[in-house]
């Protein structure tokens, strides 16, 4: 990307934050309430103390590993809507491993973490055979798996999985103590769960801007039929789009299990897929903005409920912010590639 470009996605950018902020403002001045102390209430909500901070976390690391995954997909050209059935499955397979395996702890963590990936890959497998094998869309695909995989997800809990006479949807019993992932000191947040985050949004960052296979991806997502020219076989490259990215939702879904919830419950991804396509969206399918952008997010959804507290607001204006923010981020790209457009239309028309 050149200077001239960088300089404008920036000014986007900042166009479309300043635009955003203004209009939450006036939302929240509109509900009678004080945008700047409501502001404050949200850093305060989820930055304030230790323990916001590791609430502000756990949301996080879920994020950052399903908007990793996104990112994989979304460069090969394809929406991958159904990463929260990914996610769900990979807590089936690791809670399976925290209820079945025997040994040391450390050892059914290590199991949990090597299964709940290959749940979610092999499901996200599913959809892309379904796209490059049976012509589905990717989107109805990996939509009609969500509900499979939350449907097995109910059937599991209330049924062989269920607690001893009880029949309900609250969970599992509680994985044995010595399987949850370890925490730091007594904060709710997981260091090893913070680590697989940084190596996930990591290792995609290095996948995509330094390998011949990432660079093979963003190719089949740029001109599939250009790509196929050069010899490169594009049904291969998305199915190993979606198991890379099926493995890593998978991961998120471990995380939720093992360090969360510790069982599994029908609600076990949180949202977090979906809310991971608002990240990757305003990241520019970037692997880079990626990481601040969930924190941010995740900043919102947990601080959101001091609204609710401290000013008797309902807490989905939390929500109402973050799709404020999504919409002036597009509306600012969608400006900004008509400009570039133009420019490169008029350039055009100057030298003929």
């Amino acid at each position: 990307m050149s200077g001239a470009s960088q300089r404008s996605g920036i000014q986007a950018m900042v166009i479309a934050v300043a635009g955003a902020t203004m209009i939450a403002a006036l939302l929240l001045w509109a509900l009678g309430a004080n945008p700047l102390e409501a502001f404050k209430l949200l850093f305060e909500g989820s930055f304030g103390s230790m323990s916001k901070l590791s609430a502000t976390l756990l949301v996080w690391v879920p994020l950052v590993i399903a908007s990793a995954s996104l990112v994989i997909t979304y460069s090969t050209g394809l929406w991958n809507i159904g990463v929260e059935g990914q996610i769900i499955m990979g807590a089936i397979f690791a809670t399976w491993a925290a209820r079945t395996i025997p040994g040391p702890g450390w050892v059914v963590m290590l199991a949990g973490i090597i299964l709940g990936i290959v749940g979610g890959m092999l499901w996200a497998l599913l959809a892309g055979v379904l796209k490059t094998h049976g012509g589905v869309n990717e989107i109805f695909g990996g939509l009609g798996l969500y509900f499979v995989a939350l449907g097995l997800t109910t059937y599991l809990v209330i049924g062989p999985w269920s607690r001893e006479g009880v029949a309900s949807t609250s969970g599992t019993d509680l994985f044995d103590a010595d399987v949850w992932f370890p925490r730091i000191g007594s904060l709710d947040v997981s260091w090893l769960s913070l680590l697989l985050a940084i190596i996930a949004i990591g290792g995609v960052y290095f996948v995509m801007r330094g390998t011949m296979f990432g660079l093979k991806l963003k190719s089949v997502g740029n001109n599939m039929a250009s790509s196929a020219r050069l010899g490169i076989p594009s049904n291969r490259y998305m199915l190993g789009a979606f198991a890379v990215a099926g493995g890593l939702a998978g991961l998120a879904g471990t995380t939720q299990a093992m360090a969360f919830h510790h069982k599994l419950v029908p609600s076990v991804s949180g949202g977090f897929g979906f809310l991971g396509i608002l990240v990757v969206l305003l990241a520019g399918f970037r692997a880079a903005p990626v990481a601040p952008l969930a924190l941010f997010f995740a900043a919102l959804s947990v601080g959101a409920s001091q609204l609710e507290l401290r000013l008797d607001l309902d807490s989905s204006v939390g929500g109402v912010i973050q799709g404020t923010l999504v919409l002036f981020v597009m509306l600012a790209t969608g400006w900004q590639r008509r400009r570039a457009e133009n420019r490169a239309a008029a350039e055009a028309g100057g030298s003929n």
